[in-house]
């Protein structure tokens, strides 16, 4: 029997993306099928690149839901000689069958990359080819093995999505949802990390310890904060809610709601013009 292609497939059986995608900025999660936009962008960038159809075909078009994609396509990232891709793929299914709330982040995060990244054109694109978004997801997986007690298999995930996308999170980190991790190179969270919804974080950014006291010892980053490229945000602070921490910086201390912090060690210089700069990825220092 032969290989199956994209190209065997009627394209009339697809709806067309120009009659699905919502031109709206920041879109809502509930306004937009997700899944069904996805695979109607396979369906035409298989059609305008015929040399990729099988892979469309094999990580989107040949899954009948998003969790059988993404389960999918990430199995084939992390696979290994020590878990193979098909032992992956079951440990993503059963997490994600037990738990609805990481598919719920999964496809948020979607959105968050569509909504702020102008270099994101589709929302495919994220699940295909951002190592950011990839890295996110799997570690979602990985702290609900952490959650289940299964601290061996999350730090095994964990070496492993480090491995795959030179991003470093701690299983134990509680990451919310509309999330965007932009470029990703060098991503470092530690194991207490809390973060809230809709931040934006770009490459190079650790958000480390300080001390070697166990218990909580990482940073809290509230909902709507924007942080800059290689910015260092080190021990138990918290950045409050709508916060900007420019490009560069170290933060040693506590940041005020609706504060914009630059500087080694970062200072005040102002405050942002938008109630959630993760939304409008503005990393200008020109403050109210």
């Amino acid at each position: 029997m032969g290989r199956h292609s994209i190209l065997d497939i009627p394209l009339s059986i697809f709806p067309t993306i120009n009659s699905l995608v919502i031109d709206s900025p920041l879109i809502e999660l509930e306004a937009v099928d997700v899944w069904k936009i996805i695979r109607a962008e396979a369906v035409n960038a298989s059609a305008l690149e015929p040399v990729l159809a099988n892979f469309y075909y094999a990580a989107i078009l040949n899954h009948t839901s998003f969790q059988a994609a993404i389960s999918f396509h990430l199995a084939n990232k992390l696979d290994s000689q020590a878990m193979p891709a098909l032992m992956i793929h079951e440990i993503f299914v059963e997490a994600m069958n037990t738990d609805p709330n990481i598919e719920i982040a999964m496809r948020a995060d979607i959105c968050a990359h569509r909504d702020r990244d102008p270099a994101c054109d589709a929302y495919s694109i994220p699940l295909l080819f951002f190592k950011g978004y990839q890295a996110l997801q799997a570690h979602r997986v990985a702290h609900w093995l952490w959650l289940q007690g299964r601290h061996c298999l999350a730090l095994f995930f964990q070496n492993q999505i480090s491995q795959q996308f030179d991003v470093d999170i701690h299983p134990g980190a509680k990451i919310g949802k509309g999330i965007m991790v932009d470029h990703a190179t060098g991503v470092v969270m530690g194991e207490t990390v809390i973060m809230e919804d809709n931040v934006s974080l770009l490459h190079g950014v650790t958000l480390g310890g300080s001390g070697c006291t166990k218990g909580l010892r990482h940073p809290i980053i509230r909902r709507g904060v924007l942080i800059g490229v290689g910015a260092k945000i080190l021990g138990h602070i918290e950045i409050g809610e709508g916060a900007k921490i420019g490009a560069g910086s170290v933060v040693l201390e506590s940041v005020a709601p609706h504060t914009t912090v630059a500087g080694v060690p970062a200072k005040m210089i102002g405050r942002p013009t938008v109630a959630e700069p993760s939304l409008s990825m503005d990393h200008g220092l020109t403050e109210s």
